[in-house]
Order: structure tokens, then C-alpha cells, then sequence
């Protein structure tokens, strides 16, 4: 039976699944810019996968408002706009709908649920997508994603039967720290070199400063009770030799002049370490060196 489902934050993640969502029957509508709602109401949301144009007929509003009566909502917006969201549509969501997080960061559902006064389920995301203009999406690698058993069965056969594989894990959180620390890895050095992956690793002490990253976070981690398996390490060697190519979403941010999740990566290391009183120097001056390079951007 058709669902309707809101995508609050219609950028690369969120026109992916409001694609997806879109093309198995279910009637979507995306929250975004102007210019989104205006490339959709004259050609659709066109998604682009296995070489393939396909076109999506969603419903694209750049008010909150329009989310009334949506079922379930998936909120994809940036962390650092994770409480602005949650304010803006809080008025307007049902008492029934079903708020699942699909963001970076291991704090965003946490942050909703606080502001919503509602569960928030956390899902991890594996997708590799972009925006090349409003209205189009590109898919680009993966695309599942990973729930946890406490959510409610229905949701995870829904994304299942639209054709977007969801596995039901114990243990959320601990993916959503691998997730994070992989991205406390790879993501402020391409940033911040301005390199792919494989040309990054490529250099002499990359692997190195790499693996300094990794083992801050993991005693941030440990620290907290989460249990991370060694196998991440070879996880993060891996990532250059699957997408040698590949920029980080910081570095596409800060190429783009937009504001970079790094508070809700290394930040977020940075911030707990503090609380833990463990010392991460490594992952503080590549904070500091990202946020000096968003703040020193041309207006």
C-alpha cells in the first residue's frame, strides 16, 4: 500500500531515497530550495542509476508546512541544520508519523528526539550520490541501509520492497561510530588537500597520519562504552582502492563554498574527548584547519 513519506532535506541522500521511495509507488514529498522546487515541478525528479534517466513524479514544497499528514519522514539535512529542522516541522508532524534520522554524526537522532518529544530512529546510510543540478540525482555506489532491531518491522520491509536493501542490526550505534570514524578518517584530509582518495594515501605519512586519526577515536569511543572491531582499519585501507577517485563530502563542501559537517565529525571526537579529558590532538587541528578553510572562503 502506498505510504506518504516526507524527505526533509532534499540534497544528495535525501533525493536518492525520495527517488527510490518515489519509483516503488509511495508518494513523496521533498522539502528543499527554491530552485529544487522548480527544476521538479517542470521535469520531475530525475534520477540517474545503471546508466538508466528515470524519472521520479514527486511533490517538492520549500515550506515545512507541507509535510502534514506524512506517515513517516526521513530528515537528511546537514547536522549543523538537524535543530532548525526539527523546530520548522515540529508543528506539523502527525502524532503517528515515524522520524528516521539518515545523517552523519552519531548525535542527530538524539538531538530530534529532544526537540520532537518523540522517538527518532538512527539509520545508517551507505550511498554514494550527488546533486550535478537541481532536480537531477546521481547515484553513484551502495545504497542500503542498516536499522536497528527495535524498529518497527514495517519500516524496514518498506525500504526493502523499494528496492533499497535495509538490514536489521543490534547494534546501531556501534555502526553509526564505525561510520563516524571512517569518516573522522578520510573525510578533513581530502578536504583539506584538496585530493581523492587515492591520491591522498598516495602520499608519504598519509597512511600513517590516518591510522593517529583512527586510534584517537577509538579511545573516544572505548571510553564511552562503544565496542568498535579492529577490522576498521583495514575497512578505512580499503576505501582508496574502491574509489580511488572519490572526494569527501567535505571536500565536495568546501569546493561547493558550503558549510562542512566537520563539528559533527572530528568535532564530535574533539568535543567528547574533552568531556572524557583524553587528549586527540590530531583530530582537534584537523577540526581547526577545516574550519579555517570554511571561514577563509571567498563570500
Amino acid at each position: 500500500m502506498p505510504v506518504k513519506i516526507a524527505v526533509m532535506g532534499a540534497g544528495a541522500v535525501g533525493c536518492y531515497y525520495g527517488a527510490m521511495l518515489a519509483l516503488a509507488g509511495h508518494q513523496v514529498l521533498l522539502i528543499g530550495r527554491a530552485t529544487l522546487v522548480e527544476a521538479i515541478s517542470q521535469n520531475g525528479l530525475i534520477l540517474e542509476k545503471n546508466r538508466q534517466r528515470l524519472v521520479a513524479h514527486v511533490q517538492a514544497s520549500s515550506d515545512p508546512a507541507a509535510i502534514a499528514g506524512a506517515e513517516m519522514i526521513l530528515i537528511c539535512v546537514k547536522s549543523g541544520d538537524t535543530e532548525q529542522a526539527a523546530r520548522e516541522i515540529n508543528p506539523f508532524l502527525a502524532p503517528s508519523c515515524q522520524v528516521l534520522s539518515l545523517q552523519n554524526g552519531v548525535s542527530n537522532a538524539e538531538t530530534l528526539a529532544d526537540i520532537l518529544g518523540r522517538p527518532v530512529e538512527p539509520v545508517v546510510v551507505y550511498v554514494a550520490s550527488r546533486v550535478p543540478s537541481p532536480g537531477i540525482v546521481r547515484h553513484e555506489g551502495r545504497g542500503d541501509l542498516e536499522v536497528s532491531a527495535q524498529c518497527a518491522s514495517d519500516v524496514a520491509d518498506l525500504l526493502n520492497g523499494a528496492g533499497i536493501e535495509t538490514r536489521v542490526s543490534d547494534d546501531v550505534i556501534g555502526s553509526l561510530w564505525t561510520k563516524l570514524i571512517v569518516n573522522c578518517a578520510m573525510n578533513p584530509i581530502s578536504a583539506i588537500t584538496g585530493l581523492t582518495y587515492g591520491e591522498m594515501v598516495s602520499k608519504d605519512g598519509m597512511p600513517e597520519l590516518i591510522d593517529d586519526i583512527v586510534r584517537e577515536a577509538l579511545s573516544v569511543a572505548h571510553a564511552e562504552g562503544i565496542f568498535i572491531p579492529d577490522t576498521i582499519f583495514e575497512v578505512i585501507r580499503q576505501i582508496p582502492v574502491s574509489m580511488p577517485g572519490q572526494y569527501s563530502s567535505t571536500a565536495q563542501d568546501l569546493m561547493q563554498g558550503k558549510p562542512t559537517e566537520i563539528d559533527f565529525l572530528n568535532g564530535e571526537i574533539v568535543r567528547r574527548a574533552d568531556k572524557l579529558g583524553l587528549a586527540v590532538p590530531v583530530n582537534r587541528t584537523l577540526t581547526l584547519l577545516v574550519k579555517s578553510t570554511e571561514r577563509n572562503q571567498p563570500a
